[in-house]
């Protein structure tokens, strides 16, 4: 079974050490975040992770995409949609998924391109994430130009598009869109389907969704949209467990959410082999990429790596 992580690690961004960082950093061209990057990666992969991520480490899932897209801003923490939707003056987050996949290789040569190889077992690589325009709408207050957040929501699709190209251009091995708002009931399934097929229309590489929460409610809607992988939290949200049972997968593989990020308590081998192993039961080892309930951001630094790291011994085992 592949692993992977659903995105964001401990942010532990560096000041500059070495000479040559002083040195950049005089001429105000260090990047104090590109070491956490290189953390975040090389964790990953001495966990054992085969896609990682870059660790999503300079800003919120909300606030690095409302900073970067004409027609948002982010004012006091708070991010706001003040204009016409635009897309951006450039990639948002496409040099952090160069640096990723340059660090791994670095590590180790099987985390080269594999975008030709799809999700097959033994893939090793780096993801590219794009929070979701619904999440990017349903997050941000509207202020004057949008009536309707659909209109909004449509419109952050179209801008997004371009970044998914981005990262696929870059090297990504697939792409994840993020909807945790998806689950809450607030968005209009229709218009998040089509908003999400907008983003990813024009990629050739396999396609996630990311939706966290309690999903029973909207799960066989999920089974609808056009991506490869739909990702859940089954750890910390145990009765979404059911949406598995009898289902008709349609060819998508399930993005397994087997460790409680919420919290810092480290489970077991075992606990976590036990949840697997029902998921195995239900719908088949073939279908499942096993990998945390959420992002990491949150957690302590020893308590997210021990986390994968006991995730990965599950998985050795199973």
């Amino acid at each position: 079974m592949l692993t992977t992580v659903v995105g964001s690690y401990p942010p532990l961004p560096r000041g500059p050490v070495s000479i040559s960082e002083k040195i950049l950093s005089y001429f105000g061209a260090y990047d104090k975040y590109k070491p956490a990057i290189e953390l975040a990666v090389m964790e990953q992969i001495d966990a054992g992770i085969d896609i990682i991520s870059d660790g999503q480490v300079r800003e919120g899932m909300v606030e690095m995409f409302a900073d970067a897209i004409p027609g948002m801003t982010v004012e006091d923490n708070t991010p706001k949609i003040v204009g016409k939707i635009l897309h951006p003056y450039k990639s948002i987050s496409a040099e952090d998924l160069k640096y990723a996949i340059y660090v791994s290789k670095s590590i180790s040569k099987k985390y080269g391109s594999n975008q030709v190889k799809g999700l097959e077992e033994g893939v090793k690589g780096v993801k590219g994430i794009i929070t979701g325009p619904s999440t990017l709408v349903f997050s941000s207050r509207m202020e004057g130009f949008y009536k309707r957040k659909e209109d909004a929501i449509i419109d952050l699709a179209h801008a997004l598009k371009r970044e998914a190209e981005y990262l696929e251009e870059a090297g990504a091995v697939y792409i994840q869109v993020d909807e945790p708002f998806i689950s809450t009931g607030m968005v209009d399934i229709k218009v998040a389907k089509k908003a999400v097929e907008i983003v990813t229309e024009s990629l050739s590489i396999p396609k996630a969704l990311h939706v966290c929460g309690d999903v029973t409610g909207v799960f066989d809607e999920l089974l609808k949209f056009d991506v490869d992988v739909i990702d859940c939290e089954f750890a910390g949200i145990p009765k979404n467990m059911q949406v598995l049972e009898n289902v008709n997968l349609n060819g998508k593989k399930i993005g397994f959410g087997c460790l409680d990020t919420k919290t810092d308590k480290v489970e077991s081998k075992e606990e976590v082999e036990t949840l697997i192993k029902k998921a195995i039961d239900l719908v088949g080892r073939e279908n499942l990429i096993i990998d945390p309930d959420c992002g990491m951001r949150m957690r302590s630094r020893d308590a997210a790596f021990s986390k994968l790291k006991s995730m990965i011994n599950a998985v050795e085992n199973l």
